[in-house]
């Protein structure tokens, strides 16, 4: 849909949304005036609430209207030690992943002067070579190039991965051409085939920025962007320069009663690593807002605004989609294109609703990216009530249509290549089971939303006013299936999930995984005891005879038991989450040299000496070692290393 010039277009288009929709709610159709004093007064109340809720130290929040700036305001301290307060117009917020929209800005500029096409193959625009084939291990084929479009609606291919996104040490910050050479993550998916998050997409669209125009991103986007919208409180560069250092608001975590600092965090420049003040992102609105024009130049032509708005891409025509690089998704009956982002300490909101003429941008440190949610929700609750209307009909063999969808979905955007695979059992997951209506309750982010059938494989939250998410919203979500024949569930805004088999899912993984360190660590404590035991024999005279075979393989054994002990102290070791960043150290430090040996090593014997093991098992069998219990014992041993081996195998670890 066009940016929207007149009401009689905007409220055919919301009504021909509703019929789509199946008229889930009641819109107030009536124009929507915000006064700077009232808006103000109705932010401070919801702000402060928040921000003592949570301990936020921090927080910066602008509101534009009707091509004029109604409020910029801050909130807490950008210091603490020195008590200095958050100045709107200078104070910098690091701003994470609504940096993209910059990125996709420039790309949108040089698409305007015919030096980029949206569907054109990246390759044409680079100095180094996407492969066209697929890299997964069950998954070689060939595939179509990459584009653009691709990249703006996270649509790609490619894995992604959830360390070494952020770092503390500067030194770990490369130059984007070497990022987009040395950290290329694998393509796992047919592009235009699976919606999965990419860091890393925009990382490269920032390059061909840099390739196309002959500057450096964060030079291009200073010339192109930043000065003619004015925006003279704004930077890429990492860390910023010394004339704004002063001016960054410091992140804080509030910890056992008290507010920690944490340190500058460097994160891929077009993908997340902007700072900004609030005064200037309202600059960024509001020229979005007003046909591309800014203070002292046009960053866009209005022809190009309306595109961007008006051609989403969705993987149905129920969701919401991508607008090139901005999110849609519907927030009380209004079409909203926004951008979440977040670092390990700062999260930042920005919304626009192009049919009422509204920019909103929220950033602060020490929270999470639910509170700016919350805040805009009750932004829009204010200004646009609405009314949900429950009485959705429940369709004639729903139940039955319903069982075929249960199990647990992981999300697409992970690593599938990697040792970050792991991870995806633990975050991102969704549980889907029904209830004795058929029902679908979908847990999500910790909630459980119950959903009812709209048409075969389209389902609708019951518990609309909860469904928004970070990134997208819950509104509606549909299943289909990919080329692999895999389960998809698909929702607004640039995520998917695929339905995992029942060797992926979390219940079997763990029981594998527990069991066979039960055994593996209990064997070894009883070897120890044998072998002391042994030892009071033999000082009494005693000499048990054990052939040589048998030797072998009991020490086989027990070398393979110590280093799953070693492993597992490793991982709970790295494991330790810090509560300032809230992430294991690992995730934003360079790794040690010790760490990354045994990782290198370990994990690689343990499944050799696993093989080894589970040959000795049989020979134990063929010759007879030791009596009936101790070869049991040894064989449950064997199977359970072999168990072990396979998931280390499976989830990338070897």
């Amino acid at each position: 849909m066009s940016r929207l010039k007149n009401k009689v277009r905007g409220f055919f288009a919301i009504g021909m949304m509703l019929t789509l929709l199946g008229n889930p709610m009641t819109v107030s159709a009536s124009p929507t005036i915000l006064e700077t004093e009232e808006l103000t007064a109705f932010l401070d109340d919801v702000i402060q609430r928040e921000m003592e809720a949570h301990h936020i130290p921090n927080l910066s929040v602008a509101v534009v209207h009707n091509g004029s700036i109604l409020t910029v305001k801050g909130y807490g301290f950008a210091d603490l030690a020195t008590n200095a307060a958050v100045d709107p117009d200078k104070s910098l917020f690091r701003i994470g992943s609504t940096s993209k929209l910059f990125a996709w800005t420039a790309v949108m500029q040089l698409v305007e002067q015919g030096k980029l096409n949206l569907d054109t193959d990246i390759n044409e625009y680079l100095d180094f070579e996407i492969p066209n084939r697929l890299e997964r291990r069950w998954r070689q084929e060939k595939a179509g190039p990459i584009t653009l479009r691709h990249l703006m609606a996270h649509t790609p291919g490619f894995e992604d991965y959830m360390t070494a996104v952020f770092s503390i040490s500067e030194d770990s910050l490369k130059p984007l051409s070497q990022q987009v050479r040395e950290n290329r993550p694998a393509r796992v998916f047919l592009p235009g085939e699976v919606t999965a998050y990419s860091n890393y997409g925009v990382s490269l669209a920032g390059y061909v920025v840099q390739m196309v125009s002959g500057m450096r991103f964060e030079e291009y986007v200073e010339k192109h962007i930043f000065k003619p919208l004015g925006m003279g409180n704004s930077t890429f560069r990492q860390p910023v320069p010394e004339a704004m250092t002063q001016q960054t608001a410091k992140p804080y975590r509030y910890v056992n009663g008290e507010y920690m600092e944490a340190d500058f965090e460097f994160v891929s420049g077009p993908a997340g690593g902007m700072s900004s003040s609030a005064d200037d992102m309202a600059r960024f609105m509001l020229a979005y807002l007003q046909g591309g024009q800014g203070v002292e130049g046009q960053i866009l032509q209005e022809e190009t605004i309306d595109q961007i708005f008006g051609e989403t891409t969705t993987p149905h025509p129920q969701l919401d989609g991508m607008a090139h690089g901005f999110i849609k998704a519907t927030f009380n009956g209004r079409e909203v294109f926004h951008h979440p982002g977040g670092t390990m300490l700062y999260d930042t909101g920005l919304y626009l609703i192009p049919e009422e003429n509204i920019g909103f941008f929220i950033s602060h440190s020490g929270g999470s990216a639910l509170v700016n949610n919350r805040i805009f929700l009750q932004l829009m609750d204010h200004y646009f009530p609405w009314e949900a209307q429950n009485d959705l009909k429940i369709p004639e063999g729903m139940a039955d249509r319903s069982a075929a969808y249960g199990g647990e979905y992981y999300q697409n955007r992970r690593s599938f290549t990697n040792t970050d695979a792991a991870l995806s059992l633990i975050f991102g997951r969704i549980q889907v089971m029904t209830d004795e209506t058929g029902h679908l309750l979908v847990t999500n982010m910790g909630e459980t939303h119950r959903f009812v059938e709209m048409e075969p494989g389209i389902y609708r939250n019951l518990q609309e006013r909860q469904a928004q998410k970070h990134g997208g919203d819950f509104r509606t979500i549909v299943f289909s299936t990919d080329s692999l024949g895999k389960s998809m569930l698909i929702t607004s805004g640039p995520m998917s999930y695929s339905r995992a088999a029942w060797y992926e899912s979390i219940g079997p993984t763990l029981a594998i995984l527990m069991g066979s360190l039960l055994v593996i660590i209990g064997s070894l404590a009883f070897w120890g005891v044998q072998s002391l035991t042994g030892k009071f024999r033999r000082s009494k005279g005693l000499k048990p005879v054990a052939a040589s075979g048998s030797r072998w393989a009991k020490r086989a054994a027990v070398a393979l038991g110590l280093l799953v002990f070693i492993f597992l102290l490793g991982v709970m070791a790295a494991g330790d989450i810090d509560p300032v960043y809230q992430l294991p150290q690992e995730a934003y430090t360079p790794p040690s040299q010790l760490s990354v040996m045994m990782d290198a090593t370990i994990p690689y014997a343990i499944v050799a000496l696993a093989a080894v093991v589970l040959c000795q098992a049989v020979i134990s069998w063929k010759k007879g070692y030791w009596q009936t219990a101790g070869r049991i014992h040894f064989t449950i041993f064997a199977l359970a290393s072999g168990a072990l081996s396979w998931l280390f195998i499976f989830w990338n670890i070897v």
